[in-house]
């Protein structure tokens, strides 16, 4: 089966899907880009045949029959909805989209175009944590308590890598959606209770850069989320509070009480590099069985509904605080 990719843009995350992808065999046909030099560049870069700044070109592709669309979140909504009503089948960078509303609007979309929709909700691939996941599912672990930090510096428009960006991220829609999502889907709560705090907007950068959010399952189990994006040292952790045991996840390294269990740096791999890899693979592996991805589409709708009430309650619809 030929698989022909556009991938939509061209910063940190859409070079790891070129360069993953690719090495699945699977045809890099054109990228989309805002800036022509930058878009030909990227294009030249990683074999792609083709390269563009207006999706429309891509899209009349027949050649093309998945879009990656690895640019600005606010972009998401309007290129996967272009995506789908062009037959393409789509996988999409998080979040899926920056509302509620538009997220199920998305998803009906897709089923009614007979496409596939996947969103890289990345954590759940996470080789240690979806081990763990599936002790929680067979009742092996059972987990009282789920505490979940993520942080990094941005009072500059500066992605993770360093480079200076065009767009402004949202730390409850991109970072906020990853923990929250992950917390559901490992606990298998659809539906939750919440509470939030969101920090005022910060003057620099023009969103809150602080926020904390706190669900009650139906089985009684809490989650306590905490992210910045002011703190100078990062983060990227959960607790994990069990009945048989208490584990703790940090950059990577899964932690038990007799000592470390897991580090896929001790043999030179990325536990990110491992879960974008494991992603990709279940998209291209689901496209060709002809089944739902992990991931899809409606799987994330219960964590945009978190994220929505939140909005609502403290930002109000525009994401402006009330």
């Amino acid at each position: 089966m030929s698989i022909g990719l556009c991938l939509v843009g061209y910063g940190a995350m859409a070079q790891f899907h070129a360069e993953i992808f690719r090495a699945e065999g699977v045809i890099l046909r054109s990228v989309v880009g805002r800036l022509p030099e930058e878009t030909k560049r990227f294009a030249a870069d990683f074999g792609f045949r083709h390269h563009t700044t207006e999706l429309e070109a891509a899209l009349a592709d027949d050649d093309v029959s998945i879009i990656v669309i690895a640019s600005p979140n606010s972009l998401h909504y309007e290129q996967v909805m272009q995506s789908l009503l062009a037959g393409k089948h789509v996988l999409v960078e998080i979040p899926l989209a920056m509302s509620y509303a538009d997220g199920v609007q998305l998803v009906d979309l897709a089923r009614r175009q007979g496409c596939m929709l996947m969103v890289c909700h990345s954590q759940r691939f996470i080789p240690s944590l979806a081990m763990l996941r599936k002790r929680v599912a067979a009742g092996s672990l059972q987990v009282y308590h789920l505490m979940g930090r993520h942080g990094t510096f941005r009072r500059e428009n500066v992605g993770w890598t360093g480079r200076q960006r065009s767009w402004t991220d949202n730390i409850l829609w991109h970072h906020g959606c990853h923990l929250v999502d992950f917390s559901m889907w490992f606990l298998g709560a659809n539906q939750v209770e919440v509470v939030g705090q969101v920090a005022k907007p910060d003057l620099r950068t023009g969103i809150p850069q602080d926020l904390d959010i706190m669900l009650r399952t139906p089985n009684d189990q809490l989650v306590s989320l905490s992210l910045s994006y002011h703190t100078h040292l990062s983060l990227d952790e959960y607790l994990i509070v069990g009945e048989e045991e208490s584990l703790r996840f940090e950059h990577g390294r899964l932690i038990g009480p007799d000592g470390l269990i897991d580090d896929p740096s001790e043999v030179g791999l990325s536990h990110d590099r491992l879960s974008w890899e494991a992603q990709n693979r279940e998209f291209l592996t689901a496209l060709r069985e002809c089944r739902p991805p992990e991931a899809n589409g409606a799987d994330v709708l219960p964590a945009l509904a978190v994220l929505q009430e939140i909005q609502d309650r403290f930002l109000g619809p525009t994401g402006v605080e009330s």
